[in-house]
């Protein structure tokens, strides 16, 4: 499983012009093989920013990632991202949605099946294969979403607020079926987050990243057990964890 190096990053947008703004600046950081990540921090500090370079979308200005000791530049299908919008192609069917990436590499139809078939029941969306996304939730949608990058069959997973825009309930079975899917396959995923009880529910470790430019500020090591349940979160353990993360945010 890649690990994935970021050392000395730091990215100003404008750079040369009257107006440049540094969004993150001085970031060093280590994504260890198979860990699940989180990335929190005030609105504007870079933490979209500092994910979209790791998916190749666009050069840091200073410093370097790398996959594997690979550079990372431009886009790989070792590295899928799953954004807050809905990425979903409404005029293909759930089942052709999940099947799109195979499909472009020129796997045979029945390769293409057996990856539907594999991750429409992962993502929890049996039955709907032959739906159009017209027809699904918000939720269901981000499901197929999920599903897509899934079956690319990246080595990294990067998230970008991917449950920002569901209602809380629906969230909350999100992440519970995002970490059975990940105990599963054991993918290196960064996840970006406002939420801070989402970062604490999900991930091994918490990047806690100061206001623009952002830095890293923190880190904290979640060392509640795994397999997690929803009871877990009225835990002392973990509204402790709560209460100091949210403490940085407010100072």
């Amino acid at each position: 499983m890649p690990e994935i190096v970021v050392d000395g990053l730091t990215h100003t947008f404008g750079a040369g012009s009257e107006n440049p703004v540094t969004a993150v600046e001085g970031i060093d950081l280590t994504f260890e093989s198979g860990s699940f990540c989180s990335i929190i921090g005030t609105s504007g500090c870079g933490k979209s920013t500092l994910l979209k370079m790791m998916a190749g979308l666009f050069e840091p200005s200073e410093g370097r990632m790398t996959l594997d000791r690979e550079i990372i530049k431009g886009f790989s299908k070792r590295r899928g991202m799953v954004f807050q919008q809905d990425a979903v192609f409404p005029w293909m069917t759930v089942a052709r949605n999940i099947s799109y990436g195979p499909r472009l590499r020129g796997a045979s139809r029945a390769e293409q099946a057996g990856i539907e078939k594999k991750w429409i029941e992962a993502v929890g969306l049996k039955g709907f294969e032959d739906r159009w996304p017209r027809e699904l939730s918000g939720g269901m949608r981000k499901r197929v979403d999920i599903g897509r990058v899934y079956a690319n069959d990246p080595d990294v997973l990067l998230m970008d607020e991917p449950f920002g825009a569901l209602d809380a309930q629906t969230k909350e079975r999100m992440q519970s079926d995002l970490l059975r899917t990940w105990n599963e396959t054991r993918k290196t995923v960064v996840f970006v987050t406002h939420d801070i009880e989402e970062a604490i529910f999900l991930s091994d470790r918490i990047i806690v990243m100061s206001a623009r430019p952002g830095r890293i500020r923190h880190i904290e090591e979640v060392a509640l057990p795994r397999p997690r349940a929803d009871e877990m979160r009225l835990t002392e353990e973990f509204l402790e964890i709560k209460r100091r993360l949210w403490g940085m945010l407010e100072h």
